[in-house]
């Protein structure tokens, strides 16, 4: 059976999109998406205000609490039916992000099973047959198909397969 990994922040769950409903409900102030090209999009955020949106990140519940991805549960329901499947995200850098991801799996995906389900801090351990992320740092290493999900900050990116939505995904993995 054929290993398919698949990244949460920003491919499943939507941190950018909760983070800037909530800056420009907080401080009416809009964000610039021409800064996150390349980087972080925390550099889309006024310079100012930068420190404080890192700090709502690092903030208990931020994970718990994310929206999920338009169509990624009915997708990945059936991908996991017919791959074996394990979603993978690089955690440790926000502490709190743990025990909210894995809860926030249980709640959203219930189909997926603990096991797989990896909250890691370095990619470069997993492999398989295929890997959905958002970040090339997480693409660069990995031995299988790469296909670049469309976020904010890669929209440069130019060297990858890209899926910019789970109807794309559908496309590709349930013919």
């Amino acid at each position: 059976m054929k290993r398919v990994i698949v990244d949460m922040d920003e491919v499943i769950a939507d941190p950018m999109g909760d983070m800037i409903t909530w800056y420009k409900k907080e401080y009416e102030l809009d964000v610039d998406y021409s800064k996150m090209i390349g980087g972080s999009w925390l550099k889309g955020f006024p310079e100012q205000h930068q420190p404080i949106v890192r700090e709502r990140l690092l903030s208990p519940g931020f994970f718990r609490n994310l929206s999920v991805m338009e169509n990624s549960v009915e997708v990945l329901k059936e991908i996991n039916e017919r791959y074996e499947l394990f979603i993978v995200s690089a955690a440790m850098e926000f502490p709190n992000s743990l025990k909210e991801k894995l809860e926030w799996m249980q709640e959203h995906f219930p189909f997926i099973g603990w096991r797989q389900i990896t909250l890691c801090g370095d990619k470069r351990l997993v492999y398989g047959d295929y890997m959905i992320d958002d970040h090339v740092r997480n693409l660069q290493h990995f031995n299988g198909k790469k296909y670049l999900y469309t976020s904010a900050h890669n929209l440069d990116v130019t060297e990858y397969e890209r899926l910019n939505n789970w109807e794309e995904a559908a496309k590709v993995f349930l013919v």
